[in-house]
């Protein structure tokens, strides 16, 4: 190796713990919805399952973990407005 190269060794790299992570919150959802639970607390677990994997992908795969506030207040603007929407339908869905 060159004197100039950086090389950390990892048993398991950060990218696939992320990558395992979105995988066992997408298997949830789909196991919620093949047994089909419902329920205030499952849904809201669902919902937040959602935001969090959206951050990761929003920091991780887009990128955006080292860009300035504005640019991430967009998308979790974004995020939240369709969280919330879908909360306030299923909401209304329980009325």
């Amino acid at each position: 190796m060159s004197e100039y190269t950086e090389y950390t060794e990892y048993i398991v790299r950060p990218c696939t713990w992320v990558w395992l992570i979105l995988i066992l919150l997408t298997v949830f959802a789909f196991v919620v919805g093949e047994f089909e639970l419902g329920g205030i607390t499952i849904v809201s677990t669902l919902l937040l399952s959602t935001l969090i994997k959206w951050q990761i992908v929003v920091d991780y795969f887009m990128g955006l973990h080292q860009v300035r506030w504005l640019w991430r207040i967009i998308l979790y603007s974004w995020l939240l407005l369709v969280i919330g929407l879908i909360g306030f339908a299923y909401w209304l869905g329980l009325q």
